[in-house]
């Protein structure tokens, strides 16, 4: 059974503040900045950086240099002569060919960065590449998912950076420019962000690029609570039970062959700490007009911007060895960011929180859902996260169940609010699901032979693809049947309630068509309950 599909759009966002509700309608035939590189003016083609090639493909240089020099370079290194007779006949050569070969990459650099353009116009993002296969990609502005601003080692060395964002197709069409100097990242960023919020910036003067957005930070992961979540995780856990399994068994058959089982398991754990760590650490949250920023990384820094209303699900879990800390980690399904180009860069892109206490999950949650739709927040959401039964209102897995989850059965159930449905499982590994009612794509009914014969189902809500999937297990038929009705119902009624892409004009909807103001100034300061989770505090 199948559910009608909804049209992705995103929510209202009341956090916005002063900014928002002052912000009027863009102007698409107003031009932005003509006079400035690197700024989006309306039909004008820019290039990137002219360093972006050799940022990209250093690596293949290097290899050019170390192929056609490393005699050269061993002989250095050894303290011999570098041109020795035997090197004589073909010192020429090798300089030749790696000489022709490092021109023709250089030139193939060049061509490269003269054929790369990209344009902001007509409500579209527009980047053309390749000078012997063409191609062009191009996004809508209001359909924009999420902004990165990534910069690697070597292209913050440069002070340049990648511009990145997603449209709602799974990653499939996300347009790239790499690399621009970091004050055009920025700027473009604002601007792309201020077209697809429909905010424009003062008419008298249309030279002036959109500005940036003010924000406040509201939370930033410690470096010690990161190292302590490592070294807490399951796979640190694991790894300790096979090395006790290695002593044990090494003991016992009197053999040293099962320590050495442990080397590989000690270097992919060593690996994947390292990687969590680059890309969780100087982990920040901040609000803004445009939208949830995130900004993490050591080496390689990275900077998400999410727009109000496009997350998709949201996930929030507990390990086991985290609840005595009272640590959570929280994840999302973000449009776009479905299909990656590494798991690592994946699991970093679609983390909204590596570790947290429960005051940063409620504050999160307020970023995510401003309205929690029901008048105790605390107790519902706290429910969800820690409770038991019908804590909060849940209505759980019948008791006739607690053979089959005879730890889960009174965990496993859900809650509905009027903007959400809460998805509540695990007794050992906690977990809460949220969906914005506006965000079910469509659901589909599960029973089994075993879960007939005792009269349950599973429900699954499809959203967008990611680390979070929607599924509520073991409800009782009757009870699956009925909020399969009752959520299609929600859905339908959420989506009516978006009458337009643009984010800004459903917080603001009485908002003219002409721009008559400027963008307004700085947010105003949260207060202590806000930053700590405001209703849901």
């Amino acid at each position: 059974m199948t559910a009608e599909e909804p049209r992705p759009g995103p929510a209202a966002f009341p956090d916005a503040g002063a900014a928002a509700a002052a912000a009027q309608p863009v102007n698409a035939s107003q031009p932005t900045n003509a006079s400035q590189p690197g700024s989006a003016s309306d039909g004008e083609w820019l290039r990137v950086h002219p360093a972006s090639p050799f940022i990209r493909g250093w690596v293949a240089l290097a290899a050019i240099a170390f192929f056609f020099g490393r005699d050269f370079f061993e002989r250095s290194l050894q303290g011999r002569p570098v041109f020795e007779e035997e090197l004589a006949g073909r010192a020429s050569w090798l300089l030749a060919g790696g000489g022709t070969v490092l021109l023709v990459s250089v030139l193939g650099f060049l061509l490269t960065w003269y054929f790369t353009k990209y344009q902001v116009s007509g409500g579209y993002v527009r980047v053309n590449t390749g000078f012997l296969f063409r191609q062009q990609r191009q996004a809508r502005l209001d359909r924009v998912q999420a902004i990165d601003i990534v910069q690697p080692l070597l292209a913050r060395i440069f002070g340049l950076a990648e511009l990145k964002f997603e449209v709602a197709d799974a990653g499939e069409s996300a347009v790239r420019l790499a690399y621009l100097k970091i004050d055009d990242a920025r700027q473009l960023r604002a601007t792309i962000l201020a077209r697809a919020a429909g905010v424009a910036v003062d008419p008298a003067h249309p030279e002036e690029p959109s500005p940036e957005a003010p924000e406040f930070q509201v939370l930033s992961v410690p470096p010690q609570r990161l190292v302590g979540s490592l070294l807490l995780s399951e796979q640190s856990f694991f790894v300790v039970v096979g090395g006790i399994a290695s002593v044990v068994l090494a003991a016992a058959t009197d053999s040293q062959a099962f320590y050495f089982y442990l080397i590989p398991a000690a270097l992919g754990l060593a690996a994947s700490y390292w990687g969590l760590f680059n890309k969780g650490y100087n982990f920040t949250a901040a609000i803004s007009p445009d939208g949830i920023r995130l900004r993490y990384g050591l080496l390689d820094t990275q900077a998400q911007t999410l727009p109000p209303g496009r997350i998709q699900a949201l996930k929030v879990t507990q390990p086991p060895l985290w609840r005595p800390l009272g640590w959570y980690r929280m994840q999302v399904n973000v449009a776009g960011y479905g299909v990656v180009e590494n798991a690592g860069e994946g699991s970093a892109r679609t983390t909204l929180l590596p570790v947290g206490t429960l005051a940063n999950v409620m504050g999160m949650l307020a970023l995510v859902l401003p309205d929690p739709g029901t008048p105790q927040p605390a107790v519902v959401f706290g429910a969800g996260l820690t409770g038991l039964d019908s804590d909060g209102g849940f209505v759980t897995t019948p008791r006739r169940v607690r053979w089959l989850a005879p730890l889960g059965w009174r965990r496993n159930g859900f809650a509905a609010t009027d903007t959400a449905l809460l998805l509540r499982s695990g007794r050992w590994w906690r977990q809460l699901v949220v969906v914005p009612h506006q965000r079910t794509q469509s659901m589909a009914l599960h029973q089994g032979p075993v879960a007939r014969r005792f009269g349950v189902a599973d429900l699954v809500l499809h959203t967008t693809p990611g680390p979070v999937v929607p599924r509520l297990a073991q409800a009782a038929t009757e009870v699956a049947l009925a909020l399969f009705d009752e959520q299609a119902a929600r859905a339908r009624l959420a989506r009516k309630r978006q009458t337009t892409e643009q984010w800004l004009r459903q917080v603001v909807p009485g908002a003219p068509a002409a721009a008559t103001e400027p963008v307004a100034g700085p947010l105003e300061t949260p207060t202590p309950q806000q930053q700590e989770g405001g209703q849901y505090g």
